[in-house]
């Protein structure tokens, strides 16, 4: 059968690299991947976007049983083969309806964010630091910790916990390693059997297709080892909550400079960053608490959103909406040596496609209104709050549960400036659905305190 060129062109270079089966991998409401196994030689019906999904069958789509399929539209070349099986590539795709993009897919909402961005000649680059538990399940079902040495209260930077986990962390690091991925550390967080992973920066889109892989990469090699690998923002009351803390900058899209960085006499602020980076901090700043629903997307980001709670010492979330030097008790922090913000609001849990274009267009608001974020803070937010009551108004105080987060969300005009109608209503609509849902449970908690108290 005569094949056209541009099939045969794809086809013969992941022939080239061994391939011999694919999965175009898109994601849902919620940036868990999806798709379909594909031979190598019906490559033509997924370059055609003719390879279907129903879209009533996924979360967050809007589609009804009567409505025509979705289809997937890859990304051939961010192809990458998976680090256990060679012959099969996994690729990064988009969703379009009638050779259109569909306007509930999240990847599609970053690409065209990005592209506005790079209308104007800036790149985003994006590096993630993923925080997860590496936990056994029970008979029961209950998540325990599987090392019984992990007894330090701080267990940040544990050296011999670190190597304990090695059966499991190893085999993970190589799998990237093959990838060609890079990480610039890994280490063991406060909590019992916590690790992070920090992702070098890049290109936005590319770094949100990695961490979307790296959660099923680790999910994967954890169950091979008899464990389980736990995303969720907070498992735990009396232990730190799951982090995936976004380091921002824009660099320049023709020569790949970095905007955000600065010389001493450019910086009004002393933090490292040029007025640029001052300027898109500030819009970030704006939208810092209705943006929360996309950064923070469960029921459970909330618990993890407390200053303390049951815990001996700082649960490193932020509270406030707030700006702090290098201080990890503010929502934004500018790390030493400046150039980059971090946005330390989002957990694991995010899509981060959503979040990415989102945190984007606040940002690019800052820039085209000649922001200003103001000075920083100091000291440790948790302490000053402690002291002065009247410090930072409530109006200040990020979002207490996912119900509040959806109402800001819900009020702000850049989301659907950014989104698009269709993508905001339908996240709106499926974490409502999910905040209703959760309001009728009748929780352990609940019984325990009020089932015999009157």
């Amino acid at each position: 059968m005569h094949l056209p060129s541009k099939i045969l062109e794809i086809r013969e270079n992941l022939q080239s690299r061994g391939i011999r089966y694919f999965l175009p991998a898109f994601v849902d409401i919620h940036g868990i991947p999806k798709g379909k196994l594909v031979p190598l030689s019906h490559i033509q019906r997924s370059v055609h976007r003719r390879e279907l999904f129903s879209g009533h069958a996924l979360d967050g789509l809007g589609s009804h049983p009567e409505d025509g399929e979705v289809a997937v539209d890859p990304d051939w070349d961010r192809a990458f083969p998976l680090p256990w099986r060679p012959d099969l590539a996994w690729i990064p795709s988009h969703l379009t309806f009638a050779d259109a993009p569909f306007p509930a897919c999240t990847r599609a909402a970053l690409k065209r964010s990005l592209e506005k961005a790079r209308d104007r000649g800036f790149q985003l680059r994006l590096g993630i630091e993923c925080e997860l538990y590496f936990l056994q399940r029970s008979v029961s079902g209950r998540l325990l910790f599987p090392n019984p040495r992990e007894t330090l209260p701080k267990g940040s930077y544990d050296a011999g916990r670190l190597l304990d986990a090695s059966s499991v962390i190893d085999p993970i690091l190589e799998a990237i390693e093959r990838l060609g991925w890079a990480i610039s550390s890994m280490q063991h967080e406060d909590g019992r059997s916590q690790f992070e992973f920090v992702f070098d920066h890049c290109e936005a889109l590319e770094m949100a297709d990695r961490f979307v892989f790296f959660r099923s990469l680790a999910s994967r090699i954890a169950s091979q080892h008899g464990l389980v690998a736990v995303f969720m923002p907070k498992p735990f009351a009396d232990q730190p909550g799951n982090a995936a803390h976004f380091h921002l900058s824009l660099a320049d899209s023709t020569t790949g400079a970095n905007l955000f960085q600065a010389e001493p006499e450019e910086d009004p602020h002393g933090l490292g960053l040029s007025p640029l980076g001052y300027a898109f901090l500030a819009g970030l700043l704006r939208h810092g608490r209705s943006l929360c629903a996309a950064f923070a997307p469960t029921v459970n980001s909330y618990k993890r959103l407390i200053k303390k709670g049951a815990m001996q010492f700082f649960s490193w979330a932020p509270v406030f909406n707030s700006l702090g030097r290098n201080n990890r008790t503010h929502a934004f922090r500018i790390p030493f040596g400046g150039g980059r913000c971090e946005l330390r609001i989002p957990d694991s849990s995010c899509n981060p496609y959503l979040a990415a274009a989102l945190a984007l267009e606040a940002g690019m608001e800052g820039i085209q209104q000649h922001l200003d974020p103001g000075p920083p803070e100091r000291e440790s937010i948790y302490f000053w709050k402690e002291r002065r009551e009247d410090w930072l108004p409530q109006e200040d105080l990020l979002p207490r549960t996912l119900g509040e987060a959806l109402t800001e969300f819900a009020a702000d005009p850049l989301v659907e400036t950014a989104l698009g109608r269709t993508l905001r209503e339908e996240f709106l609509r499926c974490k409502f659905a999910e905040w209703d849902e959760y309001n009728i449970e009748i929780t352990n908690w609940e019984l325990a305190r009020y089932g015999t108290l009157f």
